[in-house]
């Protein structure tokens, strides 16, 4: 049977007939040989490839999970709203008694399984005053909650930004607004005469609403029943503006994936109590 072996010789010549047969079956060989040389080729680099596309799949949701170990994760809590809640309220009740535990989640074994990522399970943003530390005031260790301090407990763009992160990136399904009895900040609110100056003056801004219906409220009564009042409607006034001055919490709320609670602490007794929440 004649063979294309897709070689023309020159023209005018000739090959003696022996030769042509034996040159035929010689490119015939060739020909099936070079067929299953890239047969087996492609086989191989078909192999080849899907092993190459299962490491780099592998090493990709090795990535991806390296990231959310780091960031804490921000898929479903651990914990709801409610049940983060109650840990606070049970952490500060042993505050009171005297009967505090969380030193014991601060220890080395403790350190070492936070190494990766966090998931606190509930947002705190309060004063700065010193005799009001959350750790403490609810009895918790390493981990346990998100902490945002600022003189008067006010929300501010980075405030918000760090409030966002702990709800939206590590899952944290609460946030607490803990005022507390006799705030310094309050107090220069309420004592402010004349266009507040400076970066005091900032705070003192925020603060004044709450003070405008403290004094609507508590009109006729003495200095320190003012300032309370003012308090109380500055722990409200802050639930409220974090809805309202971040698309990310408010969203987190309207789905249900986020709960926001005013609480004051009280200086004298170290309880805190709580508002109603949203």
């Amino acid at each position: 049977m004649p063979v294309n072996t897709g070689i023309q010789a020159p023209s005018g010549f000739r090959l003696p007939p022996g030769m042509t047969r034996g040159l035929s079956e010689t490119l015939l060989c060739g020909a099936v040989l070079r067929g299953e040389m890239l047969s087996t080729l492609e086989r191989r680099m078909s192999f080849m490839d899907k092993e190459i596309v299962m490491m780099l799949a592998a090493g990709a949701l090795f990535l991806i999970s390296t990231m959310a170990s780091a960031s804490g994760g921000g898929g479903a809590p651990a914990v709801t709203a409610d049940e983060a809640l109650q840990k606070l309220i049970e952490g500060n009740q042993r505050y009171v008694g005297y009967q505090m535990t969380g030193q014991k989640r601060c220890d080395a074994s403790t350190r070492q399984s936070l190494t990766k990522g966090q998931s606190p399970y509930a947002i705190i943003l309060s004063c700065a005053d010193s005799r009001v530390p959350p750790e403490i005031v609810f009895d918790k260790g390493l981990g346990e909650i998100f902490v945002v301090r600022v003189a008067g407990n006010i929300p501010d763009p980075v405030v918000l930004g760090s409030i966002e992160y702990a709800a939206e990136h590590l899952g944290s399904p609460l946030v607490v607004v803990l005022g507390h009895e006799r705030c310094g900040a309050v107090t220069a609110a309420v004592d402010a005469k004349g266009e507040p100056e400076g970066n005091i003056g900032a705070i003192i801004k925020t603060i004044a609403p709450a003070v405008g219906l403290a004094e609507k409220e508590a009109k006729g009564k003495d200095k320190a029943e003012l300032v309370e009042a003012a308090i109380d409607f500055n722990i409200k006034l802050v639930c409220d503006s974090l809805v309202k001055q971040s698309t990310v919490i408010k969203h987190l709320v309207d789905e249900g994936k986020l709960k926001i609670v005013g609480a004051k602490y009280d200086l004298d007794d170290g309880k805190v109590r709580l508002f109603d929440g949203r």
